[in-house]
């Protein structure tokens, strides 16, 4: 008998409140909330004890391998309001040949491009955009280096929502595309994303438009949270050592760590939690230069450039909770250059067969000069995120060519 659908069947739902990330202070749950009166972000909060007693470990394992197996932990609280498009668990994938030439015991990679709109995206913005049909948003707008304005866009549709986008005017042509083509108001600007970010913030009141911004809205990072549930989940829940995650805003490395705390506290995870590991670009390092200054906040990045777009991020909302969780995990933060960027994804895609995309290639290219710094050791199984897909990014040329009329020179071709 097939099990039935986590987005039809009801459940029971356990928010409590949403709570400022800086002060505790409680802020009221199923009503519109931006940042706390604070002017911080806003997190959820569950009653844990109701929902471990409203699901097992066991229970998770007879539903469907979806993102919405999670559901006494995500915030929407009607079947009716979920906005889906087919979020099934993504792969965690070995990367054997890689791993024995460099002496490791295990390096595998998290590959969330097989998500919809191709990126680690459609999570969050799946559970945003479900929350804000339930609460009666009509239009939605935030800036974006091209993958989240793409996934919102397409849940935006989905659910009969406007939506408005914001990037800078050098953002990946696929992805520019792609939100228009999702009916998606898109408009290049001749900025950063923070750049872009203050024009969604401007827009506000003369559009009539919700702020769905990185972290100015509670949801999108319970929605990231499901990369920790599903990643323990798949793992038999046991915790990798170590996590290298491309960081830019940073809302997947902040969920992932909510999402280990809550686990712990629910008895589904014990022992030691993974170091959580910062990747960035050395052309766009706010967290690393904060973190290795004692900082608990990061300065804008000023001159940002990298070919890893996704985490151009000169200043994040949320980057003491980046902080914060790298530092509790025992972790670090490493920016590498674009160089070794591009090398990490063409050695990944030669020897591994897997296509990372950029943000993703830095993941490797940190383990790397990770293991060189001796910042990680051999034993240790490390999880690397590929957070989008290879095939969204520009691949180098390959341009040779045969003329099928003339002599074929077998020897030129590599023969044998």
């Amino acid at each position: 008998m097939e099990a039935p659908s986590n987005l039809t069947v009801d459940r029971p739902t356990f928010v409590t409140h949403l709570e400022c990330s800086a002060t505790g202070e409680a802020h009221e749950a199923d009503r519109l909330q931006g940042l706390s009166v604070a002017g911080k972000p806003l997190l959820v909060r569950y009653d844990l004890d109701g929902a471990g007693r409203a699901a097992s470990r066991d229970d998770l394992a007879s539903r469907p391998a979806d993102m919405w197996r999670y559901r006494e932990l995500l915030p929407v609280r009607e079947a009716a309001d979920i906005v889906s498009l087919g979020e099934a668990a993504t792969p965690i994938i070995p990367l054997p040949a890689l791993s024995q030439r460099l002496g490791s015991a295990t390096i595998s990679v998290k590959d969330e491009g097989r998500l919809p709109t191709g990126s680690f995206k459609a999570r969050g913005l799946a559970v945003a955009i479900s929350m804000a049909r339930s609460l009666g948003v009509e239009r939605v707008a935030m800036p974006t280096n091209g993958n989240a304005g793409a996934a919102m866009a397409a849940y935006a549709s989905r659910a009969g929502i406007e939506a408005f986008v914001f990037c800078p005017a050098d953002t990946p042509e696929v992805n520019v595309r792609e939100i228009a083509l999702h009916g998606g108001k898109v408009w290049r600007v001749n900025g950063l994303i923070d750049d872009c970010g203050k024009l969604v913030a401007a827009g506000v009141e003369p559009m009539g438009w919700f702020d769905m911004s990185t972290l100015r809205e509670p949801y999108r990072i319970e929605g990231k949270k499901t990369m920790g549930l599903e990643l323990a989940d798949q793992m038999g829940w046991e915790l990798p050592d170590v996590i290298f995650y491309p960081t830019g805003g940073g809302t997947g490395l902040i969920g992932m760590w909510k999402a280990f705390a809550e686990m712990k506290s629910l008895g589904w995870v014990d022992g030691i939690m993974p170091r959580m590991v910062a990747v960035q670009s050395e052309g766009c390092a706010p967290i690393v230069r904060a973190w290795e200054s004692g900082a608990d906040h990061a300065d804008r990045w000023e001159g940002a450039a990298t070919i890893a777009s996704g985490i151009r991020v000169p200043a994040a909302v949320g980057d003491f909770l980046i902080l914060d969780a790298v530092r509790r995990s025992g972790g670090f933060a490493i920016a590498v250059p674009d160089e070794a960027i591009l090398a990490a994804q063409q050695e990944v895609a030669a020897v591994a067969g897997l296509l990372m995309g950029p943000e993703g290639a830095a993941t490797y290219a940190g383990y790397l000069a990770a293991r060189d710094r001796g910042l990680v050791e051999p034993g240790e199984r490390a999880l690397l995120f590929n957070c989008g897909s290879g095939l969204k990014y520009p691949m180098p040329a390959a341009e040779a060519a045969l003329d099928k009329d003339a002599p074929i020179d077998w020897e030129a071709l590599g023969g044998a």
